[in-house]
């Protein structure tokens, strides 16, 4: 990194004493939940790894449903104001080695959405876990609770793999397990989602022998607050679903690890204050960072290890390797007014590896509608500049949406390439000053019938872009945006 010695991990706060959260119930010092002795541990991750899929489909035949839309962190940002939203989880493969040894990226699949399955359809497993799910449903946060509380008793030297303020953390890593859980019949979707998750966690140190522990401390909290129906097959059904689930997502870490890092460390190097509250960062990775034009990366501030939250890069890969993104400070914000507020060049920060699926099909010549709102103009930037950097000529057309003219922080550099390419239109719509609103203002023009759409912004633009997009005649298929909800799946 420049002339700079290779930085050190930045260092953990205190941790808390690993005991229960001031929420959580005391659990009773009960005995562990038994767990199948297939439950996988230290001496599966030494085993030929097996495909995620080739596991689940020991069970029934699966049918395919739309999985894991809510467990996914938010993108752009965690805190109030998130960037962009996607219908299905990220299932963006980690780039293949490159001859030089460093990895080139490739594009991702899409996986489109999909029906859910009937109850008709379930299998005998699945049927259980949703039935379970039923039953904690209206006591969630007093599950999550007393999970976390049996993990910190039974395992303290777990504690240190979790922030220290466990109020940003809380839910995530339990909505993962039971989503995967709830969804173990999506066979194609789940293992995507399982591998993504997996590799994620490999920046928190997660090792295989965590996973039984895990395991024991989820089933212990179901069991407790599902004992009206909960016996031996519930319980059979759940480890089974569990050990699909923990073995796809060791096996996707172990085969990650052959071929990059968990983590890259980077420099500020420039700090570019373009409002009271929206700063544009650009930082130098210690070590190549492929990544394609349009995903995202979650970034780790010295002053809060730990805690992950996930920034669109904003511009298409650079020559000189350096990476940029627009964040947004917002109340509360823990990540967001660090990066805004006090980091300044020659600081280190961590980047997780890069995901997202809203990318460029560059085999086609269908024309992109691009509409970005606030600090998602970000993402949208760098599609325009991959699609120039490609020298294709096919037609963008970028609406550029924003409650005043001052939250317009980018469009001086949006209105000069849309000087450089004759293909390129920028329009500019501001709430106060309009007597549309971005999703009508789209309506106006078109027709759209053959473009392809890319949506970033808050979720509330989201939704309702979605519902414009489809009025005017743009298919979902064809309709690319990154989940406001809970993004787990990359692992934050």
């Amino acid at each position: 990194m420049g002339a700079s010695a290779p930085p050190t991990e930045p260092a953990p706060a205190p941790s808390p004493s690993p005991v229960a959260p001031a929420s959580a119930p005391s659990p009773t010092p009960a005995e562990p939940t038994p767990l199948n002795p297939a439950m996988p541990g230290p001496a599966h991750a030494h085993r030929p790894a097996a495909t995620g899929t080739e596991q689940i489909r020991r069970e029934p035949e699966p049918t395919h449903e739309a999985a894991a839309a809510g467990a996914r962190s938010t993108v752009g940002h965690a805190e109030p104001e998130p960037h962009r939203v996607d219908p299905a989880p990220d299932v963006s493969p980690r780039p293949e080695p490159h001859p030089n040894g460093a990895p080139s990226p490739a594009p991702e699949p899409r996986v489109p959405a999909q029906r859910p399955a009937s109850a008709e359809d379930a299998s005998p497993d699945a049927i259980l876990i949703r039935r379970t799910m039923a039953e904690v449903g209206p006591v969630a946060d007093k599950v999550t609770s007393y999970f976390y509380a049996l993990l910190f008793v039974r395992h303290p030297d777990l504690r240190s793999l979790f922030p220290a303020a466990m109020d940003t953390q809380r839910d995530r890593l339990l909505k993962a397990l039971l989503t995967a859980a709830e969804h173990i019949d999506n066979t194609d979707v789940l293992v995507a989602y399982l591998q993504n998750l997996g590799r994620g966690h490999r920046k928190y140190g997660t090792r295989p022998e965590h996973y039984p522990a895990v395991g024991e401390c989820l089933i212990g909290s179901l069991s407790h607050y599902a004992a009206a129906i909960w016996d031996k097959e519930t319980e059979a059904a759940w480890v089974r679903a569990y050990t699909t689930i923990s073995q796809v997502m060791i096996d996707a870490a172990a085969t990650d690890e052959l071929r990059a890092p968990a983590w890259w460390y980077a420099e500020v190097v420039a700090h570019d204050l373009r409002t009271s509250d929206i700063a544009v960062l650009t930082v130098r990775p210690d070590q190549p960072y492929p990544f394609l034009a349009g995903q995202y990366a979650s970034l780790e501030t010295p002053w809060w290890p730990r805690i992950w939250r996930h920034y669109s890069f904003a511009s298409a890969p650079r020559s000189d390797g350096l990476l940029s993104f627009h964040v947004k400070a917002v109340p509360a914000g823990w990540v967001s007014n660090a990066l805004v507020h006090r980091a300044r060049p020659g600081d280190i920060i961590r980047l997780g590896p890069p995901a997202g699926t809203m990318t460029v099909d560059h085999t086609t010549e269908s024309g992109l509608l691009c509409l970005g709102g606030g600090t998602g103009i970000a993402p949208i930037k760098a599609l325009v500049e991959d699609v120039a950097e490609h020298g294709e000529r096919r037609p963008v057309e970028v609406f550029y949406g924003a409650r005043t003219g001052h939250d317009l922080y980018d469009i001086d550099t949006m209105l000069r390439l849309q000087q450089s390419h004759p293909w390129l239109s920028v329009r500019p719509v501001v709430d106060q000053q309009a007597h549309l609103q971005l999703p009508d203002a789209v309506r106006e023009y078109g027709p759209w019938n053959e473009y392809d759409a890319y949506l970033s912004g808050p979720p509330g633009m989201i939704r309702s872009g979605m519902d414009a997009l489809r009025d005017v005649g743009i298919p979902s298929d064809r309709i690319r945006h990154d989940s406001v909800e809970e993004l787990v799946a990359a692992g934050d």
